[in-house]
């Protein structure tokens, strides 16, 4: 399938099966997040894979999961991002974006489903898996196989604005 496809059929997966997600397509899926690029290749991002029941259970007191059997806890280092000079901005959220796009487009190819969360509480995380002060728990993204199948690809043909409603040349305009 072609890049344009293949990012027409990823989509958002809620509700998976109890089936495993392969050591190889894992290895995959995370390969293809460490070839993302982040600013200057600082390379801010740290994961843990989630996969036994009892460690679940510790991810389920953030967030539901699904019934997913697989979580990436993304995580990123604060010690190794990029600090725009002009606002303090720092890069280590959208490297964490890029980072998870990748995967997420990877497990799609693969026919894993994905969500990637957000609105989790990090504490939570911290404090289950023991994470440093310095490492700061970022996204919970969630793999495995849909329930109920993938969206229908040609959604983004009726729900989505038109792209001349958020694309704009050489000025904003309202």
């Amino acid at each position: 399938m072609s890049f344009f496809e293949l990012a027409k059929a990823r989509c958002t997966t809620r509700g998976f099966t109890d089936k495993i997600i392969p050591q190889s397509d894992l290895e995959k899926v995370l390969t293809v997040g460490h070839v993302a690029p982040t600013a200057c290749n600082r390379q801010p991002q740290r994961i843990i894979v989630v996969q036994t029941p009892e460690n679940l259970t510790k991810v389920e007191k953030a967030y539901h999961l699904f019934g997913s059997r697989c979580v990436l806890i993304v995580c990123r280092d604060t010690r190794n991002e990029l600090i725009r000079p002009f606002d303090q901005k720092c890069s280590g959220d959208l490297d964490i974006g890029i980072v998870c796009d990748h995967m997420m487009l990877a497990a799609r190819e693969l026919n894993i489903g994905s969500v990637m969360v957000g609105l989790f509480d990090p504490n939570i995380i911290r404090k289950e898996f023991e994470i440093p002060e310095y490492i700061v728990p970022t996204v919970l993204l969630i793999l495995g196989y849909p329930l109920n199948g993938f969206l229908n690809p040609e959604r983004h043909v009726t729900e989505r604005k038109s792209l001349s409603d958020t694309v704009m040349y050489e000025t904003y305009t309202e």
